[in-house]
C-alpha cells in the first residue's frame, strides 16, 4: 500500500502549510495501523517519523509526482492526501491511474471536474442550489473588466432596489486561497491584474452573505454517507480571504438540508469516491427561495478529517479501504460520533483539541 501526502513527500518548508498537511498524513498513518504501507516522504522529514510497526518509510529527495512517474508502477494499491494547487490532486490521480494503481480516492476525472468550479456548477446545475456563476478569462487587453460590468449590469437589472456584490475565484484554488469580493462595481479595477494575471481563468458569483459550512463525507462511488456538519472559520475581506479551521459537529437547523445537498452532489459526479468534502453557505436571508447553497466540491481528504478521526466511532481510512475493496458495505457504517472537535490555525501551527 503506497501512502504519502503531497507538500511532506515534496518537501515543502511553509510551517502554515505543513502544519495541516502533517496532521492530516499523521492522522492516515494512524488509521492504516491494519495495513503494511510503504510511507513516502522527503528526507527532511526524516526526524518526523515516528517508528510504526507497520509502516516502511521510503525517503526521497525530489517532488512527488516527479518520483511517482518513476515508481508508481511498483505499486498495486495507493491511498494518499494532496491538494488542487497546480492541479496535483488530478496529475496524481491520473499517474497511479494510467500505472494500474488501484486508488482508495476519488477518480481523475472526477478530480478534475470537482477541481474545477464551474466544471461543477454545470454539472449540479438544476440539481442542488448554487450561487449563479460565470467563467471569464483575464485577457491582456482588459476585455474582462467590461465582460464583469456587464454581467453585473444584467443580474442588478433582475433586483435593482437590492445592491448585488460578486465575488471572484480562481477557477481552481483551495483554502479561500486568491478570493475577492466586489461590494461595488465600481470597485472593480485592473489591479485585479496583480491576483489574476493575463491568462488566468476566474469565476464570478452572485455573493451570499451567510455562514460557511462543510459537510465531511464517505462515497463508495455509488452511495455517500455525511459524516458530520463542520462549521468554517472563514474570514473575507474585500481583497483577501483566509481560512483559519473549523470545529465540528456544528449545530444547525439546517443540518439536514446541508447534508441532502451535500449526499445528492457527491452522488451525482461519477467517480467520487472515499473521503470527499462539501463546502456550502447558509444564506442569512431568510426571504430566499434556498437556505443553503453548495459552493464547491473537495474530492479528497480535507482539515476536517483531523478532527473527525479523533471523535468517530469507527476507523474511516480502514474503512474507505474495505468499501472500496467491496468488503463492507456502506450501509453497515456506524457514523456516530463522540464529542466535539475544534481545529485551528494559530500562527504557523494548526492546533486540534477536544472541546
Amino acid at each position: 500500500m503506497l501512502v504519502f501526502e503531497y507538500f511532506t513527500a515534496s518537501g515543502e518548508k511553509d510551517r502554515s502549510i505543513i502544519s495541516e498537511a502533517e496532521a492530516l498524513i499523521f492522522s492516515l498513518i494512524d488509521d492504516l495501523s491494519d495495513f503494511n504501507v510503504d510511507w513516502v516522504i522527503n528526507d527532511s522529514y526524516k526526524n518526523k517519523i515516528m517508528e510504526y510497526d507497520n509502516v516502511n518509510p521510503v525517503f526521497i529527495d525530489c517532488d512527488i509526482i516527479d518520483w511517482l512517474l518513476d515508481n508508481a508502477k511498483n505499486f498495486n494499491n495507493a491511498i494518499f492526501i494532496a491538494g488542487e494547487n497546480n492541479n496535483n490532486l488530478y496529475r496524481i490521480t491520473k499517474i497511479l491511474e494510467e500505472n494500474g494503481v488501484n486508488i482508495f480516492t476519488s477518480s481523475a476525472e472526477a478530480c478534475l471536474k470537482a477541481s474545477d468550479k464551474f466544471a461543477t456548477y454545470e454539472s449540479l446545475f438544476n440539481i442542488v442550489p448554487q450561487p449563479r456563476s460565470f467563467r471569464f478569462k483575464i485577457d491582456s487587453k482588459g476585455y474582462w473588466k467590461r465582460a464583469i460590468e456587464n454581467l453585473h449590469e444584467k443580474w442588478q437589472a433582475e433586483d435593482p432596489l437590492t445592491p448585488l456584490k460578486l465575488i471572484i475565484k480562481p477557477l481552481i484554488g483551495v483554502d479561500c486561497e486568491d478570493i475577492v469580493v466586489i461590494n461595488d462595481i465600481a470597485d472593480l479595477s485592473y489591479d485585479l491584474e496583480k491576483i489574476y494575471p493575463p491568462e488566468s481563468r476566474i469565476i464570478v458569483q452572485e455573493y451570499v452573505d451567510g455562514t460557511d459550512i462543510s459537510v465531511s463525507l464517505i462515497s463508495d462511488g455509488k452511495k455517500a454517507v455525511p459524516l458530520s456538519l463542520n462549521e468554517q472559520f472563514v474570514e473575507l475581506n474585500s481583497d483577501e480571504g483566509t481560512y483559519f479551521g473549523g470545529k465540528l459537529p456544528y449545530d444547525s437547523k439546517y443540518k439536514d438540508e446541508a447534508f441532502e445537498i451535500a449526499t445528492k452532489a457527491v452522488e451525482s459526479i461519477d467517480g467520487l469516491k472515499g473521503f470527499v468534502g462539501v463546502d456550502l453557505l447558509i444564506n442569512n436571508d431568510e426571504k430566499d427561495v434556498y437556505s443553503v447553497y453548495l459552493l464547491e466540491i473537495n474530492s479528497r481528504f480535507t482539515t476536517p478529517y483531523v478532527g473527525l478521526n479523533k471523535i468517530t466511532n469507527f476507523n474511516i481510512g480502514k474503512s474507505i479501504i474495505e468499501l472500496l475493496n467491496g468488503d463492507l458495505s456502506i450501509d453497515d457504517l456506524d457514523v456516530s460520533l463522540d464529542g466535539e472537535v475544534e481545529f485551528k490555525k494559530v500562527g504557523d501551527e494548526l492546533e486540534v483539541r477536544r472541546i
